[in-house]
């Protein structure tokens, strides 16, 4: 239990109680509607500085990660193969992203704009990164980033330890999807439920499946979508 705490205090769990924390804010500063939530900020107003801090963000982003699989590894055994976080099944698991993707990204748009609508939710703002030659590629990695660090340490890592503590496959799961919830409270209401709701799915595909690949693909694929086409579109601004 120790482990776990103190791997979630380093990574989502920090993220969720920042999270908490954000959205007492904005709730004791003015109604949700007239927030706003940037998911991904300039660093510096200088092209070179943005850029390293922006890369430097995504690096340390995914130690936790590193730390995940370190603490899973055992002699003799691929832990990527364990987690199928691995290209043995390329056909498949593509296939399963492009699914996930479509349940998960068209319902999250759905519940984006009825949050607004009824006002418990912020506007959120894709990218306000300025347009240099580096920005798509950073917001593909700042995506992938996402896929990797989420889906390795909710369904990867905590579902097979909250399942070693004694919680059922149900239990474990909800656990984690409310996590899932609690670190994207800052955006409101409508994309805690949707992310509750993402978390339920993959943590049942995850189970069903017992492979990451097509997990951390469809996640990594909304999120690129949401970062490059959504600003385009003007979604967001």
């Amino acid at each position: 239990m120790l482990e776990v705490a103190l791997v979630l205090a380093v990574s989502l769990g920090q993220s969720a109680v920042y999270s908490l924390l954000s959205l007492l804010d904005k709730l004791s500063r003015a109604p949700l509607a007239q927030g706003t939530s940037t998911l991904n900020a300039v660093r510096n107003n200088r092209e070179f500085f943005d850029l390293a801090y922006q890369l430097l963000d995504i690096v340390f982003a995914l130690v936790p990660v590193v730390l995940v699989f370190y603490l899973l590894a055992e002699p003799g055994k691929s832990v990527f193969r364990a987690m199928g976080l691995d290209a043995r099944r390329p056909l498949r698991d593509g296939l399963g992203a492009v699914a996930l993707m479509v349940v998960i990204g068209v319902p999250s748009l759905g519940l984006y704009a009825a949050g607004r609508a009824l006002g418990v939710t912020t506007e959120i703002i894709p990218s306000a990164l300025a347009q240099y030659w580096w920005t798509v590629p950073v917001l593909i990695l700042s995506a992938v980033r996402a896929g990797v660090l989420e889906e390795v340490i909710l369904n990867g890592y905590l579902l097979g330890r909250l399942a070693k503590i004694g919680c059922g496959p149900w239990s474990a799961i909800v656990l984690s999807a409310l996590l899932r919830a609690s670190y994207h409270a800052y955006q409101g209401f409508g994309p805690m439920l949707g992310n509750f709701a993402m978390g339920l799915l993959f943590g049942w595909v995850y189970r069903k499946w017992g492979r990451l690949a097509p997990l951390v693909l469809a996640h990594a694929l909304v999120d690129v979508a949401a970062f490059t086409v959504g600003p385009a579109l003007g979604f967001g601004g």
